[in-house]
């Protein structure tokens, strides 16, 4: 009866000891696999860190088109809504802009557009700048959401106040009663 009681005791024990510890292949795994889980912002992050940016790419021939569409673009660092800033500066080789915001950076050059609108993008990232009379607006299209908005440059401030004060006329709604029709 003492050997059977001291069977079961040592068996306990020992069990109990080797719950407590864990195996060291299997402890490295866990921590392998916990180091490779890495957040999907850190990855974004490292990525645009690392990937080079500096020159354009020299089998882009721009249209004379688009060198016209290139100086009307506005340069500087242009505030935009919740505090965002992007920077938008022109790069040596003509038609060709650097634009950043955080830690987003790309190699636009413009891009006609049928609406009027101006457009930069850099085709290699799938990144849109968006320039209109009154804001511009920074877009990611593969991931199609907005990286910034309602962004403003000092002449596109000046418009939008004047839209304001003097709202542009509406085609689809018909004239008041005292206009002269033409």
């Amino acid at each position: 009866m003492k050997f059977l009681f001291a069977s079961i005791l040592i068996a306990s024990l020992a069990a109990a000891a080797s719950a407590q510890t864990t195996d060291p292949v299997k402890a490295h795994s866990k921590k392998a696999v916990s180091a490779k889980k890495v957040p999907a912002a850190s990855k974004r992050q490292a990525i645009e860190e690392a990937t080079p940016t500096s020159e354009p790419d020299p089998t882009i021939k721009l249209s004379e088109a688009e060198l016209d569409t290139a100086k009307r673009i506005y340069v500087g660092e242009i505030p935009c809504e919740l505090g965002a800033k992007v920077t938008v500066k022109a790069m040596k080789r003509e038609g060709f802009f650097f634009v950043t915001r955080g830690i987003n950076k790309f190699v636009m050059h413009p891009v006609e557009s049928r609406t009027g609108a101006i457009r930069l993008e850099d085709s290699v990232r799938g990144a849109l700048w968006l320039q209109l009379g009154n804001k511009s607006m920074l877009m990611n299209q593969r991931e199609g959401k907005r990286l910034a908005d309602e962004c403003q440059a000092p002449e596109q401030l000046k418009v939008a106040q004047d839209m304001k004060t003097r709202p542009p006329v509406n085609l689809l709604e018909p004239a008041p009663a005292g206009a002269a029709a033409h």
